[in-house]
């Protein structure tokens, strides 16, 4: 039901009207562009040193996580070290208590493994140790790179704030507006509208007849076309690049459009509340 009624509303507006009302909306959709270019690169270059952040974190937790290990191992063979020394001293006291050669030399033999196992245990200290060096210089260096991708991020987030905030309440004054004029077209216009603008390499949707030729992809109009868009009885769009075609006048007669949209919104609204009433 209110999908007839809105279709019965859009249906009182003339072929000129919608016309009028597209233009206006790729005004309004050219002046919200320029916000964007005015914010640039700066929205993709954040996302880029969150994602490089992001990676860092990573990495140093990594990075964190093999040292806590290194230092395991090394705690590790420093108790292997206790642990033979123990066994070597158990060794020796036994070897004085034997009674024959043969346990005597049995005994030796264990103190030798032992002593060649803290040989061992202390050449893995080493290489632990040194590992260690390493990986904590390479920690500094990651957080000093953090650092830094921080203080950039903290800048360029500064900057896409401010320029967020200056031009904060004209963006939300544009799409109000493009609001505004969008409910007054029935939706197969603006979906077609937006379609052709997405495919647009300079956004333009709809644009005007400049000497005798389109505006957006320059083809020639021939006369008896450009006549039927003076006449503006019928949508018109470039047989070369799809968009909608308005002749230039409009440029000159667009200034009252927005309180013409204006008005015809009060008067739905007044329509509504009418109804609203009567149910």
């Amino acid at each position: 039901m209110v999908e007839k009624i809105k279709a019965a509303e859009t249906a009182e507006i003339s072929v000129e009207e919608k016309l009028k009302a597209l233009f206006e909306l790729q005004k309004v959709d050219t002046e919200i562009d320029k916000i964007k270019i005015l914010r640039g690169e700066l929205p993709l270059e954040v996302q880029d040193l969150e994602d490089i952040i992001a990676g860092l974190q990573t990495r140093s937790k990594n990075q964190d996580d093999e040292l806590k290990n290194l230092d395991v191992l090394v705690a590790n063979k420093k108790a292997d070290i206790v642990n033979s020394n123990n066994a070597i001293k158990r060794y020796k006291e036994q070897q004085n208590n034997v009674r024959n050669n043969r346990e005597f030399d049995s005994l030796n033999k264990e103190i030798e493994f032992q002593t060649l196992e803290i040989e061992l245990s202390e050449k893995r200290i080493k290489e632990f140790t040194a590992q260690v060096k390493l990986k904590k210089e390479s920690i500094e260096q990651s957080q000093a790179l953090l650092n830094e991708r921080n203080t950039d991020l903290n800048g360029k987030k500064k900057d896409l704030e401010d320029i967020i905030n200056d031009t904060k309440k004209d963006e939300e004054a544009l799409v109000q507006r493009f609001k505004d004029i969008e409910s007054m077209i029935e939706p197969r216009l603006i979906n077609a509208y937006k379609r052709i603008r997405s495919n647009a390499r300079n956004g333009l949707a709809v644009v005007t007849v400049e000497r005798d030729a389109c505006g957006g992809c320059f083809a020639k109009i021939p006369p008896q076309r450009q006549l039927d868009i003076k006449s503006r009885k019928k949508i018109i769009v470039c047989e070369y690049c799809g968009r909608i075609l308005v002749d230039n006048e409009f440029e000159v007669n667009i200034t009252g459009l927005s309180k013409a949209i204006a008005d015809k919104v009060i008067e739905k609204e007044e329509k509504t509340k009418a109804r609203s009433k009567k149910s």
